[in-house]
């Protein structure tokens, strides 16, 4: 099973530090690329600044798809471009 890349926002979590899998950015890449979210999905998530590797869960206390995550594995990325 291949792992999905998808946009999160890391400063969007729960009380538990679930990133919640509902912002604009989020909404779009699983659009594009035509993935349905389910339990336990294997999750490639990035923003500008960083990455991690996830796993999909539903929220049934706010009814949306979340992502557990190891904060302690959250990779800054390279910033490519320098100017």
């Amino acid at each position: 099973m291949q792992t999905a890349t998808i946009y999160a926002d890391f400063n969007n979590t729960d009380s538990q530090g679930r990133l919640r899998l509902n912002c604009v950015g989020t909404v779009e890449d699983l659009s594009r690329e035509g993935i349905d979210l389910q339990e336990g999905m294997l999750l490639s998530l990035h923003d500008e600044e960083l990455e991690a590797e996830g796993e999909a869960h539903f929220s049934a206390d706010e009814q949306i798809w979340v992502a557990t995550i190891d904060w302690k594995m959250v990779q800054r990325l390279r910033n490519e471009s320098k100017t």
